[in-house]
Order: structure tokens, then sequence, then C-alpha cells
């Protein structure tokens, strides 16, 4: 219940404030969201399968919006940032992929 009351607080807070990014890190926000969504689906299939803990869920989701955001900004000092956003999002998005469908399969069982 404490989430889902968390999650409306920031919503609301989000269309009332119009929170901007500076244009300097506009470019990892994408890439974060992603990682961060990789870490809640992540949560949702531990959840589901019984063995969810908190602690992990936080450190999973820090590293992995961290991590991501890492890679691309070595691929823009490197001059090859596009190849690596676009990598980050593609490996994410088959774990999140794969996450949904344990969560499909266990919630509809097939």
């Amino acid at each position: 219940m404490i989430a889902a009351i968390g999650l409306v607080i920031g919503i609301v807070l989000g269309v009332v404030l119009h929170p901007t990014v500076p244009a300097p890190l506009q470019p990892y926000l994408p890439i974060a969201v992603v990682a961060a969504l990789d870490a809640v689906f992540g949560g949702i299939r531990a959840r589901l399968d019984g063995i969810f803990d908190d602690k992990v869920f936080v450190v999973s989701f820090v590293s992995n919006v961290l991590v991501a955001a890492l890679i691309v900004y070595l691929g823009d000092k490197l001059g090859v940032g596009g190849q690596l956003s676009t990598g980050v999002v593609v490996v994410l998005g088959i774990r999140i992929f794969g996450n949904a469908a344990a969560i499909r399969r266990h919630l509809f069982r097939a």
C-alpha cells in the first residue's frame, strides 16, 4: 500500500511541479527509465515467486540505473554513444520481456 501511495504522490508532484531535466542529462533519461523498468519488472517477478527482498530491489534499482547511465556516458566519451545506448536498451528490453513472460506465466498459468 505504501508503494501505491508513493506512486500517486509522485505522479501528482510531477503534474503539478512540471520538473525539467537539464539538457546535458537528457540523453541519459530514457536509458535510466528503461533500467528502472527492468528493476521493477524483476521485483514483481521476485514477489510472485516468493523471493522478493526489499534491500535487493533497492540495490538492483539504483545499480541498474547507474550502470546503464555509465555505459551510455562512456559511449558518448568514446564517440559511440548511440550504439551503446541501443545495446543497453536491447539488453534491458530482453530482460524486461523475459520478466514479463514469467509474470504472465505465473498469473495466467499460460
